[in-house]
């Protein structure tokens, strides 16, 4: 084996294409598993495109070990599922930010059809035309050549501006660019192949491979983290739901720290419903929640119970709860224009964190029926809640 034929022959072959098999099988894994548990559509056309890539480099791979290369039906076979793969992994990326509609899919649709016509086409060469055996080979395949060139053009003017990775999709496509376009001149317009060109054929896919797997993983990545902030968190207010707050309650009190829980409930927020209607009352609760939060801020943690309740889970145990809570009510009162009755209770030994919320509680409602606009403490010792 001579150096040319370790960089740029049959054996480089194997080496790149083994290597894009690699990276094209974690791919897959990834796509597999979250198929299986997530069953969206845009995993089903990831998971399918990576397939045909694979399926296309281990044929690439067979033909690069027989002595005849990639002609006849299997160099069809092989051309024909790239620009197929092809096609199917931008649309894949395309619907990992989007829905598709009926549009897309007659886009889809069509543009498998036209690669289907370009290959039927490139079997009936030989009956429509006269040459010599590298002539009419040339002329068959330089038209699905030809039209995964315009492919990529039509993706990069089309698909940039409607995913969120623009820049990294960019340099992917210009990297497979670049490949193609070498392998368009080393083919159809030189008598021989350029050394530099044959090496930019076999590396630079390569690359474009390894920037198609950091796409898809930082995609799936911000998918999964959306989702998990949604599981967690109110939709109108941002702050942590019910069941999330009662958890890390729990959390914190099942390691021993000295927490404390700031109930609070606003004041006349039926009526604000009924006289200004929904948009005001939700305003209310987003005004609310805003400076919960920022008091919540370094401290502790901000939640919304479901309706027009919220807690503060405070965990540092310097804090002192009761200046914090008149401080939170001054607030709410001073900025959001509407009043809130507030409780709060401090953790001991011996109650749940169930318990403690009930607590607080209480003492919001004992705001609430003494008044409304205040601050009541929990007290243990009568049982009851107190100023």
């Amino acid at each position: 084996m001579n150096v040319s034929e370790l960089f740029v022959g049959a054996y480089a072959r194997i080496y790149t294409y083994s290597g894009i098999l690699v990276v094209l099988a974690m791919i897959l894994v990834m796509s597999v598993r979250l198929f299986t548990s997530r069953r969206r559509k845009a995993y089903v056309s990831l998971t399918l495109s990576v397939a045909a890539f694979i399926v296309h480099y281990a044929m690439m791979i067979s033909m690069s070990l027989s002595i005849d290369g990639p002609r006849g039906w299997g160099g069809l076979a092989a051309q024909t599922l790239h620009v197929v793969a092809f096609i199917m992994i931008n649309r894949a990326i395309y619907q990992l930010y989007n829905s598709t509609k009926k549009r897309h899919h007659l886009y889809f649709y069509f543009s498998l059809l036209v690669t289907m016509l370009l290959a039927a086409f490139q079997t009936n060469v030989p009956r429509l035309f006269e040459g010599s055996p590298e002539q009419l080979a040339a002329l068959g395949r330089i038209g699905l050549d030809l039209y995964l060139l315009l492919l990529v053009f039509v993706f990069f003017i089309g698909v940039p501006d409607r995913i969120g990775q623009t820049a990294t999709y960019k340099i992917g496509l210009s990297v497979f660019f670049i490949v193609h376009l070498a392998h368009l001149i080393n083919r159809y317009m030189l008598e021989s192949p350029l050394s530099a060109l044959t090496l930019t054929e076999l590396y630079l896919p390569l690359l474009y491979y390894i920037i198609l797997f950091v796409l898809l993983f930082e995609r799936i990545v911000e998918l999964m983290q959306a989702s998990y902030r949604t599981a967690i968190t109110d939709g109108l207010t941002g702050l942590y739901n019910r069941r999330y707050m009662l958890s890390k309650a729990a959390q914190y009190m099942r390691h021993g720290y000295a927490v404390s829980l700031l109930f609070s409930d606003i004041d006349n927020f039926k009526k604000l419903n009924d006289t200004q209607g929904h948009h005001a009352g939700d305003e209310a609760l987003k005004a609310v929640a805003r400076i919960m939060l920022e008091e919540s801020e370094d401290i502790g943690l901000a939640g919304r119970f479901g309706g027009e309740e919220m807690v503060l889970l405070v965990t540092d145990s310097s804090v002192d709860i009761a200046k914090l809570s008149e401080k939170v009510r001054a607030r709410i009162e001073s900025e959001a224009g509407v009043t809130v009755s507030i409780g709060y209770s401090k953790s001991r030994n011996g109650i749940t964190a169930e318990q403690l919320i009930a607590q607080a509680d209480q003492a919001m409602y004992k705001a609430k029926t003494t008044g409304k606009n205040k601050v009541v403490k929990y007290v243990q010792s009568k049982g009851a809640a107190a100023n």
